[in-house]
């Protein structure tokens, strides 16, 4: 299991740098992008009501948390991939009380299937792909 966490963690890492942007960021973008993340991971998850009304909060709490550990440590990758293992072991802990053992583990690979997805469109854009999406 650890081993599994380390490369995960080292797979999520790599895409954090999309997300961990400067202090002088737009908070509401950051908004946007969490509350886009948390549908897409309920959806994924097939979460009922009752789970996503429960789910959405500690996911709030847990992204929160992710950024600020992004940020605070994006020049020690080492230490951050650390952290982020110590924050996933966490959260899956929290995430398991809510929509039980299986799915707590699934949250973090539709987080970074979300990220990918987030890259791909950036660099779409960024090649010009993207000039009629808003």
């Amino acid at each position: 299991m650890k081993h599994f966490l380390f490369i995960f963690s080292f797979l999520l890492l790599s895409t954090i740098s999309l997300l961990a942007q400067d202090d002088g960021d737009d908070v509401d973008d950051n908004a946007t992008i969490r509350d886009k993340m948390s549908e897409y991971i309920q959806q994924k998850l097939n979460l009922t009501n009752d789970e996503a009304k429960k789910f959405k909060p500690v996911f709030i709490e847990y992204f929160k948390e992710w950024k600020k550990t992004a940020r605070d440590n994006r020049g020690d990758n080492l230490v951050l991939r650390q952290k982020i293992a110590d924050l996933q072991v966490k959260y899956r802990d929290r995430f398991r009380e809510i929509i039980g053992d299986p799915r707590s583990n699934q949250v973090f690979t539709h987080q970074r299937g979300f990220v990918l997805k987030l890259r791909e469109l950036r660099q779409e854009r960024l090649r010009g792909g993207g000039k009629n999406n808003p």
